[in-house]
Parts: structure tokens; C-alpha cells; sequence
């Protein structure tokens, strides 16, 4: 799921800062928000724009996290609006429910541990690239020349 690559330059101290931080404001974000998928998304979206014309090894991490954080948007969404429904309406719970918050919770939980080790490995300056997210980053982030 996670691929450890050699980075393209060596990347300085202040840049493996800005570029780990893009990963810890997913995981504060938690904290404050946590029955609402939004917060997540948006506050590293906030991040990833007010970051957005740094150097490519920062651009390249605040983009990752935030498809990260996309992708869990939607799949949290869901199941909050779900759950809403089933508070609020006539729907009952079956097993396609339980089913569908254990895949959603072990989502989460994987990517919140994805999360912690690779906000780690890059304030050390070593460029950790996801499965799937990293492939479509290296399609949206291009060095400049």
C-alpha cells in the first residue's frame, strides 16, 4: 500500500515540515470534527491551496493527502447519511449496513496509521508514495521547469 521512492533532489528542513504538516491536518482535523466527513476535507484542501505554489516536494504530499482525504469524503459521507437515515426514518439496519461502517471504518483506520508513519518518514525527507493516490498526483503534479 505504501512505497517508499528516492525523490527526484533532497528535499530541505523547512519543506519536509510543510510537506509532513499536510498529513497531520488530516489527523487534527479528526479531532475537532469527527461525526462531520467536511472538516477533514476541507481543512486540507485549506492547507493544499495556501501551499500550493511551494516547491514540488511539498505540492507534491499536500496533493496526496488531500485525494486521500477526497476519496474518504465520499465513502464517510455515505455512511453518515446512512446512519442519519436509519436514526431518522423508517429504514431499519441490516447487514449491507454493518458491512458497508465495518469496510468504511477499516478504510479510515488504515489510512489514519498510513497517515501517522508517512507524516514520519517525511519530516526525515523521505518521499512515501501511496498506492493509487500516488499515481494520480504524478498525473496532477508536474516539477516546474
Amino acid at each position: 500500500m505504501i512505497k517508499i521512492n528516492k525523490f527526484v533532489y533532497k528535499p530541505e528542513y523547512h519543506e519536509e515540515e510543510y510537506a509532513s504538516n499536510s498529513y497531520v491536518m488530516s489527523l487534527v482535523a479528526i479531532a475537532v470534527g469527527l461525526p462531520f466527513p467536511i472538516v477533514n476535507l476541507l481543512t486540507t484542501l485549506i492547507f493544499y491551496l495556501a501551499n500550493r505554489k511551494r516547491s514540488y516536494f511539498i505540492r507534491w504530499h499536500c496533493t496526496q493527502a488531500l485525494l486521500s482525504q477526497l476519496f474518504l469524503f465520499f465513502a464517510n459521507s455515505y455512511s453518515f447519511w446512512w446512519t442519519v437515515s436509519i436514526i431518522f426514518t423508517d429504514e431499519t439496519v441490516s447487514n449491507d449496513y454493518f458491512a458497508y461502517i465495518l469496510t468504511v471504518f477499516l478504510f479510515n483506520f488504515i489510512e489514519f496509521i498510513a497517515t501517522i508513519y508517512t507524516a514520519i518518514k517525511v519530516r526525515k525527507g523521505i518521499h512515501v508514495e501511496w498506492w493509487f493516490y500516488s499515481d494520480i498526483t504524478n498525473l496532477i503534479v508536474k516539477p516546474k521547469i
